[in-house]
């Protein structure tokens, strides 16, 4: 016969309280999968569902640790799945801002980007997105930020542009550093400088910046030679030489001014002026030709 409580309540069988408890957990527990639908569903933000990725990725290594042969082939199929939900959660590529960079530059960038429409973006590895922008030849430095949910925002600094550097009848583009760009078709420059000779390339920055600082001479300015990897020569449009020292260029070209603020000598046109020795300045004129009018002999 059942007992009786006190207050007409039957107390529960203790052996029945385990199975019950147990039927509640069961209903309670959710696949992984399902905490991903739910997440999408209630409208996490994504910084929660990158929370939540990265404990997965945590557990990801966690599992790694213990399947010995086995961890690359896991690792890949995980990396694959946390990618596809990413994607199907919304947080996939659709848009990339290129900031900093010139027109000619823009192709070659994209190119080493490597990037594609609907990539999944927050597990992109950003670094090394950042080296690949900096392998093209217009870049010096390279910055990327993820925006979530779509977007990357890449930031460059290019490589200033000095001159067209010609050597053995080749021309290429080169910086202030002197190296060459790979990527930038010369002719495509016509405005640069041009230095031409063996080692103008890494000497051109100096000589520039104190030539360019003198407007009269840059307008007239053809090509600078390099002679002998030690000195320059600059050649003007009109044919007209100047040649300057080894050491002391600048000292050189303030003669030059002075010259010709006196003589005007930069519109006049010479054949010649050897700035070379500092203590004297020797002008060769351009030779004037003239025709002998022919005369009416008798006989």
């Amino acid at each position: 016969m059942p007992a009786l409580v006190r207050g007409g309540r039957r107390q529960q069988n203790p052996k029945s309280a385990p199975r019950k408890a147990a039927r509640g957990g069961s209903r309670g527990r959710a696949t992984p999968a399902g905490k991903l639908q739910a997440v999408r569903s209630v409208g996490l933000s994504p910084t929660t569902v990158g929370g939540a990725v990265g404990g997965l990725l945590l557990l990801a290594g966690a599992v790694v640790l213990f399947t010995g042969g086995r961890a690359e082939a896991l690792g890949s199929v995980i990396g694959r799945g946390i990618d596809a939900r990413l994607a199907d959660a919304g947080l996939k590529l659709a848009k990339v801002h290129i900031d900093g960079a010139s027109p000619e530059a823009v192709p070659a960038i994209k190119q080493a980007m490597g990037l594609w429409k609907d990539q999944p973006l927050a597990l992109m590895d950003l670094e090394a997105l950042k080296t690949r922008v900096e392998t093209v030849g217009w870049v010096k430095e390279a910055r990327v930020v993820r925006l979530l949910p779509d977007t990357l925002i890449i930031a460059v600094t290019e490589r200033e542009r000095l001159a067209v550097w010609q050597l053995h009848n080749k021309a290429v583009v080169i910086d202030a550093e002197g190296q060459i760009i790979p990527e930038a078709d010369a002719a495509q420059f016509p405005r640069l400088p041009l230095v031409v000779g063996e080692g103008a390339n890494t000497a051109a920055s100096e000589v520039l910046a104190q030539v360019s600082a003198r407007p009269r001479l840059m307008s007239r300015l053809e090509a600078l030679v390099r002679v002998d990897d030690r000195r320059w020569d600059l050649r003007l449009k009109d044919g007209s030489l100047i040649q300057l020292p080894a050491t002391g260029e600048d000292s050189a070209l303030i003669k030059l001014d002075q010259l010709d603020q006196r003589a005007r000598v930069l519109e006049l046109g010479f054949a010649r002026i050897d700035l070379r020795d500092p203590d004297n300045i020797a002008v060769r004129p351009r030779e004037v030709r003239t025709t002998s009018e022919p005369t009416d002999g008798g006989a």
